[in-house]
């Protein structure tokens, strides 16, 4: 590979490290890098790259961000572009009309690849929108958070509004103040504590659609959880 060739690959690396971080652009991840590995950055520099480097580096200019998205940037940054684009076709869209999952709720996660729960709700770039029952999961929506204006008060009121259909919402990082904006709106947030697949987080969850939800998703269910409670009570007694 020639050095113009690598030097284009690094860039594109370090381009999608920095969009994985919040409130991190290219520049600032690059004055980070250089600090702690040097000039020239090169491939062999960057595989000595780990999560506990990474968080010192820079006077530990990133040490408050959340160690799943760090571990992303890392593994972003050490290896090739190309392998990450591998999974970055966007899923198909199923036409859903209202009631068609009875007892289903619908869910948004936060995603920078569109196949697993990787993003901080400041920065990922969708929301992956799915409706799901015990017996189905359907993406019924993907939504670009690149919508937002420049012009807009709020970036976190934004991206609330944009998933104010939803009643949970699966991310890794969120701070405090979108977190209230979130709640107000009546959506869940669950904070995940590390990345991972779509796929795993739909199918825990219609594991717990099957079985008795919990009193809070029973709640945003429309579903009256003492009511439930006896219910299965008495499918308990009849057994």
């Amino acid at each position: 590979m020639s050095q113009n060739a690598l030097s284009r690959e690094l860039a594109l690396r370090i381009g999608l490290a920095a969009r994985a971080l919040p409130d991190t652009t290219i520049q600032r991840l690059m004055t980070v890098l250089t600090a702690e590995l040097g000039l020239p950055l090169t491939e062999d520099k960057l595989a000595t790259l780990n999560l506990k480097t990474l968080k010192a580096a820079g006077d530990g200019e990133f040490s408050e961000i959340e160690e799943p998205l760090l571990k992303k940037a890392v593994h972003v940054l050490k290896h090739p572009a190309s392998e990450d684009r591998s999974d970055s076709s966007v899923p198909v869209i199923a036409p859903y009309n209202e009631g068609d999952l009875p007892n289903s709720i619908r869910i948004a996660c936060a995603s920078d690849d569109v196949q697993k729960v990787d993003g901080h709700f400041g920065s990922c770039t969708q929301f992956m929108i799915y409706q799901v029952s015990a017996n189905e999961a359907r993406l019924i929506d993907v939504r670009d958070t690149a919508q937002f204006s420049e012009f807009e008060e709020d970036k976190n009121r934004f991206r609330s509004e944009l998933i104010r259909d939803c009643q949970v919402l699966y991310l890794v990082s969120v701070g405090g103040p979108a977190a209230a904006k979130i709640i107000k709106l009546g959506i869940h947030p669950i904070k995940l504590p590390e990345v991972t697949h779509i796929t795993e987080v739909l199918a825990e969850l219609q594991r717990v659609l099957a079985a008795k939800p919990p009193p809070w998703l029973a709640k945003v269910m429309g579903i009256n959880p003492e009511a439930r409670f006896v219910a299965h009570e008495e499918e308990e007694v009849v057994e």
